[in-house]
C-alpha cells in the first residue's frame, strides 16, 4: 500500500527534474544541467529499486544494471570536453543490460518479423550518418546493432507475452530508439534548434517505461 504512492511520488519528481533539465538546456545555467540530468535518472532508478512487481528479481538487476550505465553514460555526455565514445560505450552497456532483461522471460527473436521495422530504421540511419561518421563509424554500427537487437527483442517480448510489463518495456524501447535517432541526426547529420526538446522527453519516458515495467 505504501509502494504505489512512493512510485507516483517518484515519477513525480522524476517529471519535474526532467523539465527543469530541458528548461537549463535553453536557457541556462549551465550547472543546473549538470544537477538534473543525473537526478532525473536517479529518481528513474529509485523507481525501478522499490516499485513492487511479478518480474523475477534477474529482471529487476538487469533493469537497474541498464539503468546504472545510463547515467554513467549522461555524465560523459553532459561534461565538458568531447566525452562522446565513452558514453557510447556506456549507453552500449545499457542496451546490453536491457537485452538481457527481455530474455529472461522470452526467446529471443520470438517474433521475426517485427525485426524487419528496426533493421529498416537503422539501415536508413546509417545511410544517412554515414558520410559525416569519420572514426566513430565503427561504434556506431555496433552501437545500431546492439539498440536495434535490444528494441526488436523487448517487442517480440511483448507480442509473446502479452503482459503490461511487456507492452511498457516495449514502447520504452522504440522510444529510446527514436531518441538516440535524434541525437545521432544532430551530433552526426544537421544540429537543429529543437534537438534537446526531442532528445530529453523520448529518452526520459523511454526509461520511465522500462523503469514500471519492473512492478507491472
Amino acid at each position: 500500500m505504501i509502494a504505489l504512492p512512493l512510485t507516483l511520488l517518484l515519477t513525480a519528481l522524476a517529471a519535474v527534474s526532467a523539465t527543469l533539465h530541458l528548461r537549463a538546456e535553453y536557457r541556462g545555467p549551465r550547472r543546473q544541467i549538470y544537477l538534473f540530468k543525473p537526478l532525473t535518472v536517479l529518481f528513474i532508478i529509485a523507481i525501478a529499486l522499490t516499485i513492487p512487481g511479478s518480474p523475477s528479481g534477474r529482471y529487476r538487476a538487469a533493469i537497474l544494471a541498464g539503468l546504472v550505465c545510463s547515467i554513467a553514460g549522461d555524465v560523459f555526455l553532459m561534461l565538458p570536453g568531447d566525452r562522446f565514445l565513452p558514453g557510447v560505450a556506456s549507453f552500449l552497456l545499457a542496451h546490453l543490460a536491457y537485452l538481457v532483461a527481455f530474455t529472461q522471460d522470452a526467446p529471443f527473436g520470438a517474433a521475426p518479423l517485427l525485426l524487419l521495422p528496426f533493421a529498416t530504421f537503422g539501415a536508413g540511419m546509417l545511410v544517412l550518418l554515414w558520410p559525416r561518421l569519420g572514426t566513430m563509424r565503427g561504434p556506431v554500427v555496433v552501437y545500431l546493432a546492439v539498440i536495434v537487437a535490444m528494441a526488436w527483442q523487448a517487442t517480440s517480448r511483448a507480442a509473446t507475452l502479452g503482459s503490461h510489463s511487456a507492452l511498457l518495456a516495449a514502447l520504452g524501447a522504440t522510444l529510446f530508439v527514436l531518441s538516440d535517432a535524434s541525437l545521432a541526426l544532430n551530433r552526426f547529420h544537421r544540429p537543429f534548434r529543437a534537438a534537446q526538446a526531442v532528445i530529453l522527453p523520448t529518452y526520459y519516458a523511454a526509461q520511465l517505461l522500462i523503469a514500471w515495467s519492473v512492478g507491472a
